[in-house]
């Protein structure tokens, strides 16, 4: 099962990924995890990423395509996968050629994902400065509906409050792509 996970900065993209994934055994793969760590290389490319992220701003997406599909060529993710963060645009949406079975659109209102954020359990991240997290908010709307949308009219979108209990979020996922917990 190819599952994607959607949801503004703070929605609970990781908690449900690495639920699921013990749940139903798959790989979970967060895309914002795979640059946070390649911002941390002393090459180019690390510098470069940690400029775009620490800015607010998402990286390019020819160099995210990329990326993503080198990481998931590997083995450990061919029978399946779980991906948050990816794709984020309607480029990379018609350049991800997949297969994605389901779609799960986190809800979160702006003022929950910043409550969240502010209150993450000590850890600070470099990229989560106030103002950075505030322009990858605005950024997210503004390019997340045509993503919504486009995956809406292919039948494979699954809009889920992400406002309530993680049990609540998680059994409503688990019911809504077949499975039972």
């Amino acid at each position: 099962m190819k599952i994607i996970l959607i949801g503004i900065q703070g929605a609970g993209k990781s908690t449900q990924g690495n639920l699921l994934s013990k749940k139903i055994n798959i790989p979970y793969l967060s895309t914002g995890h795979i640059f946070r760590e390649l911002a941390k290389e002393h090459t180019k490319l690390g510098r470069y990423i940690k400029e775009v992220m620490n800015a607010g701003y998402l990286i390019p997406d020819k160099k995210t395509l990329a990326i993503v599909e080198e990481y998931l060529s590997r083995s450990r993710y061919q029978k399946g996968y779980i991906l948050d963060g990816f794709p984020r645009t309607l480029v990379q949406v018609e350049a991800f050629k997949n297969d994605i079975d389901k779609v799960i659109y986190l809800r979160v209102s702006d003022k929950e994902a910043l409550w969240r954020l502010s209150y993450r359990n000590g850890e600070v991240r470099e990229d989560d400065t106030l103002s950075a997290i505030k322009k990858r908010i605005e950024l997210f709307h503004k390019l997340i509906e045509p993503v919504l949308s486009c995956y809406r009219e292919k039948g494979k979108l699954i809009e889920i409050d992400g406002e309530k209990s993680i049990e609540e979020i998680n059994r409503e996922i688990m019911h809504n792509i077949g499975k039972h917990s």
